[in-house]
């Protein structure tokens, strides 16, 4: 685990486990000796009847009343340990250890992590990820149709004033898990999350801030809108799958129907998006030859000048 302070054991050649100290810095780590963050003494191991102990003596900060166990097992290659499996076993090693009482829960924490992180990745999947693609569809395809007008604008508003909202609920249970996992660093993921805070409340203010349709700036608030949405929509596509690979690291592939769901959502509204922009181009044209056709046939009926189609008698 990322973050994690750990002892090592690893066999030598004459039999004695080798034990030292890890500071786990990454999900790729080879575990290389590092010093950690606790002040420790009598560090060393024993491989007895098959089974490795580690004993040590940490120093920890005043004031400390439980702490998190973790354990792990692996193959080596060479000298070099692996990684170990993503079983279901192996995501549940873990304990809290009361310092006071001496008493240990199984799996304490770990659940809750889980709920923040699942509650963390829903949200903004369903805002960032669904939501607001959805109400760029809507507000890009149904005004072509003017039975649809004005609906498509108050859709429009609706599902993304509503992404919005969820969005930045996401974005604060992701601040704080980040927050409660000290040493887990997910810097891409983090600073495009921040960014797409950052793109969702420009557009809101830029939705309170919109001039009259006839108001000279509006071409120009036009394009504002146009590029801050789809830069928003883009982004936070590219960071779901972030998201997505950070759950691999830290969770295995437990999460892969999530991230094949999701694939098929977004596949799904990019094919309506093509079928649309073909079939509303269709319908552009048809009405431009149509409003062609009926200029031409007013100037044909009135005259070019002014008299009507009739030849003037002299």
């Amino acid at each position: 685990m990322t973050g994690a302070q750990a002892l090592v054991a690893v066999p030598q050649s004459n039999g004695s486990p080798k034990a030292y100290t890890s500071n786990i810095a990454n999900a790729g780590t080879q575990l290389a000796e590092s010093n950690i963050s606790y002040p420790h003494s009598k560090l060393s191991a024993t491989h007895t009847n098959g089974e490795v102990t580690i004993y040590a003596s940490l120093n920890l900060p005043i004031g400390t009343t439980s702490l998190v166990h973790l354990w792990q097992d692996g193959p080596m290659s060479g000298t070099a340990p692996q990684a170990h499996a993503m079983s279901s076993a192996n995501q549940q090693s873990k304990e809290s250890l009361d310092l006071t009482s001496g008493v240990t829960q199984q799996g304490s924490g770990g659940g809750s992590l889980s709920r923040r992180r699942n509650t963390h990745g829903i949200l903004n999947a369903v805002s960032w990820g669904v939501l607001m693609p959805l109400g760029a569809v809507i507000a890009r395809y149904l005004k072509v149709f003017k039975s649809a007008d004005p609906a498509w604008f108050y859709l429009h508003v609706t599902c993304q004033t509503a992404a919005y909202i969820v969005g930045v609920a996401g974005w604060g249970t992701g601040l704080k898990l980040g927050s409660d996992s000290v040493g887990v660093t997910y810097s891409t993921h983090r600073a495009l999350g921040i960014t797409l805070f950052c793109l969702g409340t420009l557009q809101v203010f830029a939705l309170l801030l919109r001039p009259n349709k006839d108001h000279k700036i509006r071409i120009y608030w036009n394009f504002y809108h146009w590029a801050i949405g789809y830069a928003t929509i883009i982004i936070s596509i590219i960071n779901i799958f972030k998201g997505f690979n950070a759950l691999e690291v830290s969770a295995g592939d437990r999460y892969d129907n999530w991230k094949h769901a999701y694939t098929g959502i977004i596949a799904a509204l990019g094919g309506i998006a093509v079928l649309l922009e073909a079939y509303t181009w269709i319908i552009v044209i048809k009405r431009k030859k149509s409003e062609n056709k009926f200029s031409q046939g007013m100037n044909g009926t009135n005259g070019a000048n002014g008299y009507g189609s009739r030849p003037q008698q002299v």
